[in-house]
């Protein structure tokens, strides 16, 4: 197979992370939105808010990372932020997945998909914070637009949504500021469970 068709068969692959759905709903509560649609918001977030980055990113590199981010969810489903037990076998699902969608590509693409993917999970760059900051926080935006639907659905605690962005911060601190005002603001209104 040449370097191309493996080029085209990737992108075919990838074509299916539009079914993943996620728990998040649209702004407009009208319905929950998809992998695709999520990762298309990241990395329109990535150049809009870049000024805001602790430390200066790579705005291209960021923008790959987040696109790339959820595509192992293809094989791996998405696991919703709060469902304990399917992040117990989490990280197992997405490294089988990783391996294989990312196989898919020419050995040179293989390893800067995958590594940009690695990158953003050890989270230790600057363009890996920001790129998980944005990825905790559109979620956040979206909860708050919808009225707090999907949290509500859920039953959903303050206490679990501060621990889930412990490390927003890391990425951006006047964005977790404001991150941080959603939650209290969604908490006083009932739209978490206080705790």
């Amino acid at each position: 197979m040449t370097d191309f068709e493996k080029q085209i068969n990737f992108i075919m692959e990838l074509d299916k992370i539009k079914k993943i759905g996620r728990q998040t709903y649209l702004s407009d509560a009208s319905r929950k939105e998809n992998d695709a649609e999520h990762s298309w918001h990241l990395a329109l977030m990535a150049f809009v808010l870049a000024d805001y980055a602790n430390e200066k990113i790579d705005v291209l590199k960021t923008m790959k990372m987040v696109l790339l981010h959820d595509v192992i969810e293809i094989d791996a489903g998405d696991t919703y932020a709060y469902d304990t037990e399917g992040n117990k076998t989490k990280r197992e699902r997405e490294l089988k997945a990783a391996d294989r969608i990312f196989g898919l590509l020419p050995e040179k693409q293989q390893r800067e998909y995958r590594g940009l993917w690695d990158e953003f999970e050890a989270m230790e760059t600057p363009e890996s914070k920001f790129a998980n900051m944005l990825d905790k926080v559109q979620p956040l935006l979206l909860n708050d637009a919808s009225g707090g639907k999907s949290w509500a659905e859920h039953g959903v605690k303050k206490s679990q949504v501060l621990a889930r962005n412990v490390r927003v911060h890391e990425g951006s601190e006047e964005i977790w500021a404001y991150a941080k005002s959603l939650i209290e603001k969604n908490a006083e209104a009932g739209k978490l469970i206080k705790d």
